[in-house]
């Protein structure tokens, strides 16, 4: 594995979860220069979004189960239905916590907005110039941040 160039700031970022989001623009460019420069602390910082993206991801699935759930015991209706339902209802409540705590805790949504704006972004880049000048001027800085 490789090593950070700059341990310092490789120590600073890793106390921040590889996290700059929150930073103001104007601090933030040494930082993103760092991430530039430095392979050890990217390859970091996309463990830490993969693993914050994949907990957002599994409480959403673990939420839509334990919906599922209550549905079935609420469609078939067995002899403890009720205990059931209030089991089912609770596993619901504990995952659409998890991802909520997940959600405030971690720079995953906020990973996933730069994504889609980066995405956004190539999409406009690929229009043809006609299109582009029929975006609303406050759409195309949204877009292309400038």
């Amino acid at each position: 594995m490789s090593q950070c160039v700059e341990p310092i700031v490789g120590k600073i970022l890793a106390g921040w979860r590889y996290d700059i989001s929150g930073l103001a623009p104007e601090m933030r460019g040494d930082y993103e220069q760092h991430f530039a420069d430095c392979e050890h602390c990217r390859g970091r910082q996309k463990l830490h979004r993969i693993i914050d993206i994949s907990l957002i991801a599994l409480a959403s699935v673990s939420a839509a189960v334990f919906l599922l759930a209550f549905a079935v015991i609420r469609h078939f209706g067995p002899r403890h239905a009720f205990l059931l339902e209030v089991g089912a209802l609770g596993g619901f409540a504990l995952s659409a916590l998890i991802w909520l705590i997940v959600a405030i805790a971690t720079p995953a949504p906020m990973a996933v907005v730069d994504a889609a704006k980066l995405g956004a972004r190539h999409v406009h880049d690929r229009l043809p110039a006609e299109i582009r000048e029929r975006l609303p001027e406050d759409l195309r800085m949204k877009i292309t941040g400038s």
